[in-house]
């Protein structure tokens, strides 16, 4: 709680200053809206409708694409840190495409699938699914050997050992990689709803970005951009934080 108020109070300051220079004149160019601008437009967006809507559509692409990630990255991230043919293999091909832009993944869906959802779910796939196998993967690998010896010579093996050592002695590594997979699937969306106009399902943020650089309406898109930040603290709070704890908590390493 105290944390929360700390973190409150020093954003709040922040706009204070912000909004006091922007009246003062200090910032006085079109490019640099103030805090009571930006709260207008989304105040705006939002009692007409438009950003809770834009907002929802956007989520719902997000989660899919996101937990389908998570559902094949784990697996392949296990087998991929046990096996050295897949980590030569599978896992140089997982690293290469993670260096690529999540961007360039847009033009080929549009071409392979058409303006259509499953373009916006691949281009998400595609973005986050490697972070999270490799991390995943990369978390096993650093599990110090001991772990392994020592429950093999309590009578563990096979599927055993992976559930009840190899796993949970990752889960630590496996949880960034899960945060990673999650901005990456973000910064994907985002790109996929930028290049892919689908009026028939709903429009979401990305595209209300879109509109707002059309229009050269700033202040438009810096509320959008506030909210996506906002979603992906919340998202933090709500989805990581609260394993990240307990996983201290089970391992004893939580501050006193």
């Amino acid at each position: 709680m105290i944390r929360l108020i700390r973190s409150s109070i020093f954003f709040l300051i922040l706009i204070v200053l912000w909004e006091v220079a922007c009246r003062k004149g200090y910032f006085a160019s079109p490019l640099f809206p103030s805090p009571s601008e930006i709260g207008s437009s989304l105040l705006q967006s939002t009692s007409n409708g438009d950003l809770p809507a834009a907002s929802w559509v956007t989520l719902k692409r997000l989660l899919l694409g996101y937990f389908v990630s998570v559902a094949f990255g784990l697996p392949l991230g296990l087998l991929n840190s046990r096996s050295r043919f897949l980590q030569d293999t599978l896992g140089v091909t997982a690293l290469g495409l993670q260096t690529l832009p999540s961007v360039c993944w847009a033009p080929m869906a549009l071409i392979a699938f058409g303006q259509n959802e499953f373009s916006m779910f691949f281009i998400v796939l595609m973005g986050s699914l490697w972070s999270i196998m490799l991390a995943t993967s990369e978390g096993v690998q650093n599990i110090p050997p001991i772990y392994a010896r020592a429950a093999r010579t309590m009578g563990s093996s096979g599927i055993h050992t992976w559930v009840a050592v190899l796993l949970p002695a990752s889960l630590p590594f496996v949880v960034s990689g899960m945060k990673q997979g999650w901005a990456f699937a973000w910064r994907s969306l985002m790109a996929a709803e930028i290049y892919i106009v689908i009026q028939k399902t709903g429009v979401g943020l990305g595209l209300l970005l879109h509109y707002g650089r059309e229009v050269h309406d700033i202040a438009s898109v810096a509320g959008i951009m506030v909210v996506i930040v906002l979603i992906g603290l919340l998202a933090d709070k709500v989805m990581f934080s609260p394993f990240e704890r307990f996983m201290h908590r089970r391992w004893g390493t939580a501050k006193a």
